[in-house]
Order: C-alpha cells, then sequence, then structure tokens
C-alpha cells in the first residue's frame, strides 16, 4: 500500500495528513473552512483516496494560510506515498462537468513541477472560503508533489460548480496517473528517473 503521514507546524498554522492512494475514497476533513472541507472531501471520494486532514490556521486573518498550507502537507503527502513511481502511467487528462461548469485538469506526475491555472471566478467568497485560495492551493500541491498540472475552465459561471469540478477532476486524473500498469517496467521515463 502507498501511503503517507505527513504534519507541519508554521506560526500560522498546524497541519496533520493521513494518505493512502490504494484506498476506497474514505475521508475526514477537518480544517475550519466548511467549504474546503467539502472540497478535499469530494477530492478523496472521486480519487479513491482515503484522506485524513486535520488542519489549524490562523482563520481570525483569513482562509490564505490554511488553504496554502494544506495544499503543501497534501502535495508533500503524494510525493511521499508514491515512492520509487515504478509502473505508474504517470500521465492523466480529466474533464468533469458540474451543471453549467466543465474543467479539464491534466497532469504529468514528472519530477518537474508547474502549474498553469485558467478558472476565472466571479464570486470573491463561497461561504468563508475565499476562492482566490484555489489557485494557491493548487500551486502549493502541485509544487510540492512535483508535477506539471494545468486546470482549465472550459466553459462555465457558478463559482461552486467551477471550484467543485476543478477538485473532482484533480482526484479523477491523479487516481487514473497512479494507477500501477503491469506493461511498463521501471519508471515512466527514458531518463531514468521522475
Amino acid at each position: 500500500m502507498r501511503k503517507a503521514e505527513v504534519k507541519r507546524k508554521t506560526a500560522e498554522t498546524d497541519i496533520y495528513v493521513e494518505l493512502n492512494i490504494d484506498g476506497k475514497g474514505s475521508y475526514d476533513i477537518k480544517t475550519g473552512i466548511g467549504f474546503f472541507d467539502h472540497m478535499l472531501s469530494l477530492f478523496a471520494k472521486h480519487g479513491l483516496f482515503d484522506l485524513k486532514v486535520i488542519a489549524k490556521g490562523d482563520l481570525e486573518v483569513d482562509t490564505h494560510h490554511t488553504v496554502e498550507d494544506v495544499g503543501i502537507v497534501l502535495g508533500t503527502a503524494f510525493l511521499k506515498a508514491s515512492g520509487d513511481k515504478k509502473s505508474i502511467k504517470r500521465f492523466s487528462t480529466f474533464y468533469v462537468p458540474m451543471d453549467e461548469a466543465l474543467v479539464r485538469v491534466s497532469l504529468d506526475i514528472s519530477g518537474r513541477p508547474y502549474l498553469y491555472y485558467d478558472l476565472p471566478l466571479k464570486a470573491e467568497r463561497v461561504g468563508n472560503f475565499e476562492t482566490e485560495t484555489v489557485e494557491e492551493f493548487f500551486r502549493a500541491f502541485a509544487y510540492n508533489f512535483g508535477i506539471t498540472l494545468h486546470v482549465e475552465l472550459l466553459h462555465g459561471v457558478n463559482t461552486h460548480h467551477i471550484i467543485e469540478a476543478s477538485f473532482k477532476a484533480l482526484g479523477k486524473a491523479l487516481d487514473e496517473a497512479l494507477k500501477l500498469d503491469e506493461r511498463i517496467d521501471g519508471i515512466p521515463s527514458t531518463k531514468g528517473i521522475l
């Protein structure tokens, strides 16, 4: 089983993540940010990852530090749990519709962190969740996992729907890219390293 447990404590946040890549989609998410908890739950459920996230942050300031730091710790957990990456499929693209919204997530578990982000969000908040932190989460996740990640809105207007589709698409794309394929002998790269 590909599992990891990661803790990170700063003056702004205290984050704990348990991850099982080869799970069944169970989750226990407590960040103090209701909408973010919902998004991480969807991510785990649709990615079929068993995920526990316990976060305490300086929410009296705003949600930025908590959301970004969860991205850091979750990305680190995926990096740790994915191990040597032997026999993984490596690439994936997934489209997820949510009513009028359609989001595409493409990724490469490459060891080369990069984020292309194009989710124009009209609302500044969903509940107490600041929507500008979506990009910060994806960037922190991609850079700490070491993946190339593209997140794009193809169409849609409802901010909740767009964000929800993006988290579901990320979960589905990661599930596919992290699947083991017995036809792949070793690391899926001509360089021999990811």
